[in-house]
C-alpha cells in the first residue's frame, strides 16, 4: 500500500481533478444513507468496487475506517471526514495501491427534492504526473461511468424501497 495525503474535505473543492454529478432519486434521505452506509450495497452500482469492509466497529461517523476493493486490484484504504446522517458523508484514502493516486476524497450531499431527494456526489482526486495525465485523456470516459454509477444507484434505491418509494 502506499501512502496518500491526508486532505481534508476541502479537497474536493480544489483537486486537480473533479468529478461532480447529481442523481434525483425516488426515496428519502435516509433510505440513501442507508444503502450509502451498507458495504453490500457500494458493489451493486459503483461496479468497479468488488468488496466494502469496515475496519472499524460502530457506531460510524468521523474518523471511521473501511478498505474498499476494486477491479484490478486496486484497493483503497479509507477514513470517514463527514458523517451527517441523511445528509453529508465523505471520505479519503490514506492509503492507496497503486503509487500513482498522491490524494483522493469523495463527497456526498443528500437534499430532500419533490418525490424524494437529490444526491450530488463529487469525486477528486490528484496523482504523479503520469496519472494525471491519464486521468485528462479518460476524463470524458471516467465522467460517463460515473454517471452510470449513479443511475445503478437509482435502480437499486428503487427496486430496494419499492413498496415505500416518495
Amino acid at each position: 500500500m502506499h501512502p496518500c495525503l491526508p486532505v481534508d474535505t476541502t479537497f474536493v473543492a480544489s483537486a486537480p481533478h473533479r468529478f461532480a454529478n447529481s442523481v434525483e432519486l425516488n426515496v428519502t434521505p435516509e433510505q440513501v444513507f442507508e444503502v450509502l452506509a451498507d458495504a453490500s450495497a457500494w458493489p451493486r452500482w459503483a461496479s468497479v468496487i468488488t468488496a466494502v469492509t469496515w475496519t472499524s466497529p460502530e457506531p460510524r461517523g468521523v474518523g471511521t475506517t473501511r478498505t474498499v476493493h476494486m477491479r484490478a486490484g486496486m484497493v483503497g484504504k479509507e477514513e470517514f471526514l463527514a458523517w451527517e446522517p441523511n445528509t453529508h458523508m465523505a471520505f479519503r484514502f490514506n492509503e492507496s495501491g497503486t503509487s500513482g493516486i498522491t490524494a483522493f476524497a469523495e463527497d456526498y450531499r443528500i437534499v430532500p427534492a419533490p418525490g424524494g431527494c437529490r444526491l450530488t456526489w463529487t469525486l477528486a482526486m490528484s496523482g504523479n504526473t503520469p496519472t494525471n495525465i491519464s486521468i485528462r485523456l479518460a476524463r470524458p470516459l471516467m465522467n460517463l461511468t460515473f454517471r452510470r454509477f449513479l443511475r445503478n444507484l437509482r435502480v437499486l434505491t428503487d427496486q430496494r424501497y419499492a413498496s415505500t418509494v416518495v
